[in-house]
């Protein structure tokens, strides 16, 4: 069945009032009808079944009918910080990182990143990412839009990831004493509340970014002997997370 994510705010009682965009892509691009169902997402961690009542020029008007519970992403929350890529190589990072649970995406500038400043982001660029979030929230059926951060500098990001005492983190690197990520799992002392993943650009990171993991005790951890592209390596290790602390459930 077709899912849509929907302003909350066009929702009065039961009836459902939709417009714009959303009217435009519901009713004439899908060519839904009269009488025809499909779900909702409004963000309340339900997806709520929906029957077209009537479709009128420019809006239509649809009923609530039933409502089911959307399973929440579970703790640890995966909170994947990734260096500004090439902007198509970012957008496929998004959709995957929705599909896969990813808590929020941090992208940030290093000293190897494809972009390096604010200005090269744009506020339609960050348009397009919420729409990209949006859209594969609705195809995956999420219950949440996944937060996309605005574009930081590493050192602000670390500080981010430094407050919260309950959060384990790691930093994929292919050099000098590096762990798999089994052997890094094992070693958490506690059930984090967040695990926070640093990718590093398609030049990796710098001796001075190494630095600054290891003086907050970030681990370098191994993906394999091969060297991955920045997308893969973002699908790699949400996906092994998820495998080892048991978040496919």
């Amino acid at each position: 069945m077709r899912r849509y994510w929907i302003e909350k705010k066009q929702l009065q009682d039961h009836e459902l009032c939709i417009d714009g965009e959303d009217f435009h892509h519901i009713f004439g691009v899908c060519r839904h009808e009269r009488g025809q169902q499909f779900e909702i997402l409004l963000g309340d961690g339900k997806a709520h079944l929906v029957e077209v009542l009537r479709v009128e020029k420019k809006r239509a008007f649809c009923e609530i009918k039933e409502e089911r519970v959307v399973a929440p992403l579970k703790k640890p929350f995966l909170h994947l910080c990734v260096s500004v890529p090439r902007f198509p190589v970012f957008e496929a990072v998004l959709e995957k990182s929705v599909e896969l649970g990813a808590f929020a995406i941090h992208p940030y500038f290093s000293d190897f990143s494809f972009v390096k400043t604010k200005d090269a982001v744009s506020e339609s660029r960050m348009e397009r990412w919420k729409k990209i979030v949006r859209s594969a929230t609705q195809q995956s059926g999420r219950g949440d839009l996944m937060p996309v951060y605005d574009p930081v500098t590493l050192s602000e990001l670390l500080k981010s990831f430094n407050q919260n005492s309950n959060a384990a983190g790691l930093f994929c690197y292919e050099g000098e004493g590096q762990k798999d990520l089994k052997t890094w799992s094992d070693e958490v002392q506690n059930q984090p509340d967040e695990i926070w993943a640093f990718i590093g650009s398609e030049g990796g990171f710098s001796p001075a970014e190494i630095k600054k993991f290891q003086d907050l005790s970030l681990p370098p951890v191994t993906l394999g002997a091969q060297v991955l592209r920045v997308e893969t390596a973002c699908v790699a290790i949400l996906s092994v997370l998820k495998y080892q602390w048991n978040l496919f459930k």
